[in-house]
């Protein structure tokens, strides 16, 4: 009977390990939501509203099994996607700042979001010297914020700079799931289209 307790043991160390290394690596849901909070933030869209609870995201013995501190749970809560940091703040207000001036070459399709979470100039054909100037400086500080913002995510969070990528990836997801009809928005295939 011991031989078969240690088994048991033995097999439910393994299981627990298992479940608290599934959400160590790269929390994508996480980074999505946060990304998407960002982006309305930034474009003064308004929230949709939030749930209180988080109830049926779990089963309820992974729910069981946080009570004991034990499972993805606590793994889980080391990693605080919405943690908002002083740098934070201030990359996604100067971004809010910027988003009055940046909107209307939106509109008249002289950018476009890209696949990888940053602007792109697209047709600067019919702007005036002065506003060919002014998309470039923009663009520029934008993208440069951006940047900016997608590693101190990472760095706030203790991801390591390989997720990067993936963060760019999923910011991109938000900026153009969340940009206006008519703005050009790049596709996963790197083609570019107008958002519908």
């Amino acid at each position: 009977m011991p031989k078969c307790a240690r088994r048991i043991t033995i097999a439910l160390a393994f299981v627990l390990a298992a479940c608290v290394t599934v959400n160590i690596y790269f929390p994508a849901a996480e980074i999505q939501k946060a990304a998407d909070q960002i982006v309305d933030d930034v474009r003064g869209t308004p929230e949709k509203g939030k749930p209180n609870s988080k109830e049926g995201a779990n089963s309820s013995f992974l729910d069981g099994s946080r009570k004991f501190g034990i499972g993805p749970g606590s793994a889980y809560a080391q990693i605080n996607i919405e943690v908002s940091t002083p740098a934070i703040r201030s990359l996604r207000q100067a971004m809010k700042d910027r988003f009055a001036a940046l909107k209307p070459f939106y509109d008249r399709g002289s950018i476009g979001e890209n696949n990888m979470g940053l602007l792109d100039i697209r047709d600067t054909t019919p702007l005036s010297l002065k506003e060919k100037a002014d998309v470039t400086r923009l663009v520029d500080q934008e993208n440069k914020d951006r940047q900016s913002l997608y590693s101190e995510i990472l760095k706030a969070n203790n991801l390591k700079t390989e997720s990067l990528p993936q963060v760019h990836k999923l910011f991109a997801n938000s900026w153009r799931g969340k940009s206006q009809q008519n703005w050009w928005i790049q596709n996963d295939s790197s083609g570019w289209e107008r958002k519908r």
